[in-house]
């Protein structure tokens, strides 16, 4: 495995990372967990908040050629003849809608928070949120965006029914509906917000209220996963990867945001300007339970269906992993 690592660990600030991968490596062979086999990371390659994760797998992880699949939690269940995941990320959204029917899922690090904004044409008549009203709004339903785009509308005396909603299929270009004048409002992650607001120019009008919500960005595994040691040693070290990409990123985000636009194909002043909408906190976020309760409630309406209750969300999060994370990294640290 040490070949892996000197293959893994590259780019600048080289020393640093080669120090970090030694430290994780031996966390390996002290643990003497027998083989585990590569780590399957599966992540929307589409998005900034995976930048932690391509850096982790790039240049920290000693994962013996692990690499980034686009992905994110439906492939902890693929199929047999398919690749599974190990570890996957996804907004806490697809988390609650896939532990409905695989309630093994499990929450085990926020690895980024989305700070969102809702962008409109002041041309469409828009000065302040309540002009949205009756207006045409471009999002995508059962997701984080549409969980924020239910809470702002929530904090001007609306709801969904109130204006009128064009839920896409996916993300990418959906900026180019607000420039070309075919919606009124845009709601989605970035950078396709920054995008229009760089078009949309002086008739772009950006509203962000206090609404108690940012996204999270988590990683994601099973029950199953962790309860195999060999696994869990794996993912547990992968995390402690994470942690330390996390500090990094807040001072030195250059070699993630080029990896990011390497894998999204995203202009690099696009994705640089769109940056500081995102926080990578690098640990299970303080209010996740908070935000599964009242999205729960949400999905559920919109499902039809009974909300599951506080408890039973409580068994999707694992802080555990994050627990013995720190206590892997505390003690190689004490060691060195």
């Amino acid at each position: 495995m040490a070949s892996s690592v000197s293959r893994i660990v590259r780019g600048r600030g080289g020393a640093w990372r080669t120090a970090l991968a030694a430290m994780l490596l031996a966390g390996c062979a002290h643990g003497a967990e027998p083989e585990a086999g590569p780590l399957n990371v599966f992540g929307m390659h589409q998005t900034i908040e995976l930048a932690p994760v391509h850096y982790t797998t790039a240049r920290i992880y000693p994962g013996d050629g692990a690499v980034v699949r686009n992905g994110g939690i439906p492939n902890l269940f693929a199929p047999p003849g398919e690749i599974r995941a190990h570890v996957a990320t996804h907004a806490e959204t697809q988390a609650l809608r896939n532990s409905l029917e695989h309630p093994s899922v499990r929450i085990i690090l926020t690895i980024a928070r989305g700070h969102y904004r809702i962008v409109a044409r002041r041309s469409a008549g828009i000065a302040s949120l309540a002009d949205l009203r009756g207006k045409r709004i471009a999002t995508m339903l059962d997701t984080s965006a549409g969980f924020h785009l239910h809470n702002v509308l929530a904090s001007a005396g609306m709801t969904e029914a109130d204006v009128q909603i064009l839920s896409l299929p996916r993300p990418r270009d959906i900026s180019r509906h607000i420039i070309a004048g075919e919606v009124d409002a845009l709601a989605i992650w970035e950078p396709e917000m920054q995008r229009a607001i760089d078009a949309l120019g002086d008739d772009a009008i950006i509203f962000a209220p206090d609404v108690g919500y940012d996204e999270l960005f988590n990683l994601n595994t099973t029950a199953e996963n962790l309860a195999d040691p060999a696994r869990r040693a794996q993912i547990v070290r992968f995390v402690a990867g994470l942690i330390e990409t996390s500090r990094l990123l807040a001072t030195a985000p250059d070699d993630a945001i080029a990896m990011v636009v390497a894998t999204t194909g995203y202009p690099v002043e696009l994705v640089r300007t769109a940056w500081p909408h995102h926080s990578f906190p690098g640990e299970v976020a303080d209010d996740l339970l908070e935000i599964l309760v009242r999205e729960e409630a949400w999905l559920a309406a919109r499902q039809s269906r009974p909300p599951r209750d506080r408890e039973q969300l409580s068994r999707l999060i694992d802080t555990s992993v994050v627990e013995e994370a720190r206590a892997l990294l505390a003690g190689r640290q004490a060691h060195d």
